[in-house]
């Protein structure tokens, strides 16, 4: 149903949109055809004009043709006159009688070139005259017709401009219609779902009801039968018992905290808007901030009025965070609601904030009673403003005294607190409507001085605007105030009811709603923990088996552990074997390429018959001959060497010397290379590690600093939002205004037309009865 009315709602505001979008466009229209048909009369009146302009140079032409004419005429009388004289000059000495004659005809001559030059000389002004004023009227009938070309082509792009502006306005209610009826018929279509469910859920209802009844009855039975006494009856044994907790009453106190939030979000705005275009009209009047310094009453009442957000944002934030603590599992009262205390010194300190620039107010309105342009009226409207702005702050004064009472914590428990409380809201309630009375009474006051401001000869542009914003503001807040009075009037059996939570038939300590709530929370989780599914036990035999297979799993491990240190020092061993037999093979190749060059050396000597050298007694018996000694064995770190003790030459030990020593250099070399390149590698890691902890730092500083940034970056954006939200609301309530204001004035405008109309046909029936008469 709430979105039926949202719907309702929106198609009436659309419909009240278009019927003034229609009004405007017929005014327009009008206007257009006005101006088309005063470009037409001034079309035709060009015309005539260059009608005329053509006659006139016709005119002048024939004039231009006549006194050539004229000239003519005149050069051959002049050359009459001259052969006339000379004639007369050859005839002086004859009679007097031609003489006479020819005089006579010269002053004939004379007065008819004196009639001719005269004729030629008027003409002659006529014609530049006539010249002068054609170009006159050339220049500004071009000049009328620029103009008029210039505004018919600004009409008609204001026209196309509305035109497509209304054809996107239709297209767009055309959409919403469509969408409309798709939602009527859903919502139908939802009703009737809702029709056979509640159909259903009532059969449910009176078979519940005959479970409950009948189960009722035996309750009631077992309890007059069993129970020994009703603890519900003393209040000591009540107390002892569990609370029971009304979900109900919670789903209600939060959608009745999420509809204040609202209406106060509505009041804060309202207020913003209110002191922040007061500030700028204290700029603007009596004296103008641009031209000339104010006075120091009004900068400081400005300076107040800028700190206005400091004061309001806190109201709807704390209010916030009230709505947000009331959860559906919480509990609450008067007692429990902790942010109620922040929301009452957030209103207490904008109750001061009014109190303080109270005195600056009513001196900025004594000072524009003193102005110059003040009239009587206007100073009587001021100091009505006067009253109006004491009342208001004292109705605010009075809500906070209320406030404050509300939040303080109380330790009662019993129906006198509680009555108290309902005393408190009714209070509150009759405090809201006297606010609400307060702010019409100054919206009517102010836009009465605003009506009386706009007569003022020095009135300008601006200080008109800012009269608009502040009564569209005012106008806000009169209608956030009303609506906040009807929602407490509406609801104030619901706050005035007791909390919902508590034993039967009596009240618990608001102080135990924690334990309570804990409690609860215990019992969940205890309900939780015995509803889990637990895991299948193992049976007692099958764990015998596995113990015995684990014992001996574990002891199998540790015989193989055995086998695996044996076979380690196994392989050691036969590492250092390796590695004496490996010397063994050396020394064994040494000796056979020894023995290899001997017998090569002897078949040379026996070749080139030398005899062989035999070995004496002293040198020593043949090692090949001699009894094989017993082996020494000479072991190192890097395995064990075996020593056969043997008559051998000097050659032989210096080889084999320098085989083992060509063999440890080599494995010194090994290992050498192979230390560098561990230390190098390790120098590579440790490198590689305080890099790496290098980026580490600066990566938990630069996540940090990033950390900031988002804060204030989320901050800057919410306070960007809240502003964006109060321009867009402060600039849709002067676009709404300003259509009403140019509707009203279209009503008024054609309603004066009608009136001249019937005037004008008024005045032709009675010329027409008096000229019959």
């Amino acid at each position: 149903m709430a979105n039926v009315t949202d719907l309702q709602s929106k198609y009436s505001k659309l419909a009240q949109e278009y019927s003034k979008l229609r009004a405007q466009n017929q005014v327009l229209k009008k206007a257009v055809v006005d101006e088309q048909t005063a470009s037409c009369s001034l079309k035709d009146e060009l015309k005539q004009k260059e009608q005329s302009l053509r006659k006139v140079e016709q005119e002048m032409d024939s004039l231009s043709f006549r006194n050539q004419q004229l000239t003519k005429r005149v050069e051959l009388l002049q050359e009459e006159l001259l052969l006339s004289e000379s004639k007369s000059k050859k005839s002086k000495n004859k009679g007097d009688s031609p003489s006479q004659v020819s005089l006579q005809t010269q002053s004939v001559f004379d007065e008819d070139l004196q009639k001719k030059i005269q004729e030629n000389e008027r003409l002659h002004i006529q014609f530049h005259e006539a010249d002068e004023q054609y170009r006159r009227q050339e220049a500004q009938l071009r000049v009328r017709l620029d103009q008029l070309e210039k505004e018919s082509e600004q009409h008609q792009a204001v026209v196309d401009a509305l035109n497509r502006k209304y054809t996107d306005a239709i297209e767009k209610l055309q959409n919403d219609k469509a969408l409309l009826e798709v939602n009527a018929q859903t919502l139908e279509r939802e009703a009737k779902d809702c029709r056979i469910r509640t159909e259903e859920c009532q059969q449910q209802l009176r078979k519940y009801q005959s479970e409950v009844s009948s189960q009722l009855k035996h309750s009631s039975s077992v309890i007059q039968e069993k129970v020994p006494f009703n603890d519900t009856q003393l209040s000591d044994y009540n107390s002892l018992n569990v609370p029971l907790h009304n979900r109900r009453h919670q789903l209600k106190a939060r959608d009745v905290a999420a509809q204040a939030l609202g209406f106060v979000q509505s009041l804060v705005s309202a207020l913003l808007n209110l002191h922040s275009y007061t500030e700028q009209r204290v700029h603007i009047y009596p004296l103008d901030s641009s031209i000339e310094a104010i006075s120091p009453v009004n900068l400081k009442f400005s300076q107040y009025l800028h700190e206005n957000a400091s004061y309001l944002r806190p109201l709807e934030e704390d209010l916030l965070q009230l709505h947000h603590s009331i959860t559906e599992d919480s509990i609450t009262a008067l007692e429990t609601l902790v942010k109620l205390q922040d929301f009452s010194r957030s209103f207490s300190s904008y109750s001061s904030f009014l109190q303080k620039i109270l005195p600056y107010q009513l001196q900025s309105l004594e000072e524009d009673c003193e102005a110059s342009l003040c009239t009587a009226a206007l100073a009587s409207k001021n100091r009505q403003l006067q009253k109006d702005m004491k009342k208001l702050t004292a109705v605010f004064q009075k809500l906070k005294s209320y406030v404050a009472l509300l939040a303080l914590p109380s330790v009662c428990s019993d129906a006198m607190c509680q009555s108290s409380a309902n005393a408190v809201f009714t209070q509150m309630s009759a405090c809201l409507h006297g606010l609400h009375d307060a702010a019409t009474e100054l919206s009517q006051h102010y836009s009465q001085k605003a009506s009386l401001e706009q007569g003022l000869p020095t009135v300008t542009q601006k200080l008109c605007t800012t009269n608009e914003c502040l009564l569209s503001s005012l106008a806000s807040l009169t209608n956030s105030c009303g609506k906040m009075a009807t929602f407490f009037s509406n609801n104030l059996d619901f706050l005035a009811s007791c909390p919902g939570y508590g034993p039967r038939g009596g009240f618990l300590n608001p102080q135990q709603a924690d334990s309570v709530m804990e409690n609860k929370r215990r019992a969940a989780t205890y309900m939780s923990t015995i509803r889990k599914v637990q895991s299948e036990s193992v049976p007692y035999r099958e764990a015998l088996a596995n113990r015995h297979v684990l014992t001996s799993s574990t002891e199998s491990r540790e015989g193989l552990m055995q086998q695996v240190a044996q076979s380690q020092e196994k392989i050691s061993r036969l590492e250092q074997e390796k590695e004496h037999w490996l010397l063994e093979a050396q020394l064994g190749q040494v000796r056979l390429q020894k023995e290899i060059q001997r017998i090569a050396q002897l078949e040379a000597q026996i070749t080139t018959g030398h005899p062989p050298e035999t070995h004496s007694a002293a040198d020593g018996p043949d090692p090949m001959c001699a009894d094989a000694p017993e082996p020494l064995q000479d072991t190192s770190v890097i395995g064990m060497l075996t020593i056969t003790p043997c008559s051998e030459s000097a050659a032989d030990q210096e080889s084999r010397e320098h085989l083992i020593k060509h063999h440890y250099m080599s494995r010194v070399s090994e290992i050498t290379a192979q230390l560098q390149m561990c230390d190098s590698k390790a120098v590579h890691f440790h490198a590689e590690c305080r890099a790496v902890a290098k980026r580490l730092a600066m990566a938990e500083k630069s996540r940090e600093t990033l950390t900031e940034e988002l804060k204030l970056a989320h901050q800057n954006i919410t306070r960007l939002q809240d502003e964006l939200s109060t321009t867009k609301r402060s600039y849709e309530d002067q676009l709404s205004m300003m259509s009403d204001h140019l509707c009203s004035m279209n009503d008024t405008l054609s309603k004066q037309r009608d009136e001249i109309d019937s005037l004008k046909l008024a005045s032709k029936g009675n010329s027409k009865k008096n000229k019959s008469r």
